[in-house]
């Protein structure tokens, strides 16, 4: 889609429609290596490979792989015994591994690098005896599996009265680790309030927000500045992608979650001049080009690209995965989409 932009005329009136395209947005490194691992193993061994929770959380994807033989789980009691099963990019608790070497299940690890980066700092203060405050949403895929690691050790936090509340000394030995996909300022606040709160506590040496969750919540809050409204394509279970939309709100700019085309509410455009539209680190550019398409049907087509960092990570794919002959791992159609 990129060859396709048009930068914005600065002779240009102020008040003519136009969609602002946020840069970097759609799929980051570990997202392309989840869906290129799946791919390759239904290229290498053939339908069905069961998967272990969505891949990644965007419908699109998980509809299109099924249409190639994935089958999607809940757990990995649902995987006949000695079946291949691919773990999703969100990462599992030793829990489930055990249960899946339980059933003689043939694993591949989606994990995505940063999230396992999460797990060995779980793993290692543990080791040291502090008390592990997991900043993360209850519930997901990705704190489930992290605080697995040590489940006597962990407390999950999400909010400032949360850490308020703790039932703990102020002199305990703690601490603190971050679901990769949060945001960062409101991360920032919890994480002050710890420090604040306690006398003895370590943190990681880097930041445990994704790289990419924080592009595109840097991206939407430029584009918050400039924009009338804010569209972020992404699935409601996706949480950088919710992230995305209440950076904007919190600049200040309307927004709405859009999982694709069939959910804009075309009442949103009364009004607005300018439209911001980004999508989250799981999100298709195919669902990005029908939004512009659709919003340029409307009167909304003049199309500028924003500039903004550029992401060049990549996460080598598993070794199995290679090609016999040539020893690569080739690239696949769904994971190399708008590369």
């Amino acid at each position: 889609m990129e060859n396709q932009h048009i930068t914005a005329d600065p002779r240009r009136g102020e008040r003519d429609k136009r969609v602002v395209l946020a840069q970097p947005r759609g799929f980051c490194a570990g997202v392309r290596r989840a869906i290129g691992i799946v791919e390759r193993a239904l290229d290498l061994h053939g339908a069905p490979v069961y998967v272990r929770k969505e891949i990644v959380h965007n419908h699109y994807i998980v509809s299109e792989l099924e249409k190639r033989g994935a089958r999607f789980v809940d757990s990995e009691d649902e995987v006949p015994e000695g079946a291949l099963c691919v773990f999703s990019a969100h990462g599992v608790s030793p829990a489930v591994r055990a249960g899946a070497a339980h059933r003689g299940l043939e694993v591949i690890d989606a994990t995505c690098p940063l999230v396992a980066k999460v797990h060995q700092e779980a793993l290692r203060y543990a080791r040291d005896g502090r008390i592990i405050l997991l900043v993360g949403h209850v519930g997901h895929e990705e704190v489930e599996g992290v605080q697995g690691e040590a489940p006597e050790h962990t407390i999950v936090i999400e909010t400032v009265e949360d850490v308020q509340r703790l039932d703990l000394p102020d002199d305990t030995p703690v601490a603190y680790l971050t679901q990769t996909t949060l945001s960062f300022d409101e991360t920032a606040r919890v994480v002050a309030e710890l420090h604040r709160r306690f006398s003895d506590i370590v943190g990681p040496h880097g930041d445990d927000i994704c790289y990419a969750s924080q592009n595109r919540q840097n991206a939407v809050e430029e584009l918050a500045r400039r924009s009338d409204l804010v569209l972020v394509v992404g699935s409601r279970n996706s949480s950088n992608s919710l992230r995305m939309v209440e950076v904007a709100r919190e600049h200040g700019c309307a927004a709405h979650l859009v999982p694709d085309v069939t959910h804009l509410d075309e009442q949103w455009l009364n009004g607005v001049t300018s439209i911001g539209v980004s999508s989250g680190a799981s999100a298709p550019e195919i669902l990005v080009r029908e939004l512009v398409d659709r919003l340029a049907a409307l009167g909304h087509d003049d199309v500028e690209l924003q500039r903004g960092v550029p992401e060049d990570v990549v996460f080598s794919m598993p070794g199995r995965l290679a090609d016999p002959v040539t020893g690569r791992v080739p690239r696949t159609p769904l994971a190399d989409e708008a590369r």
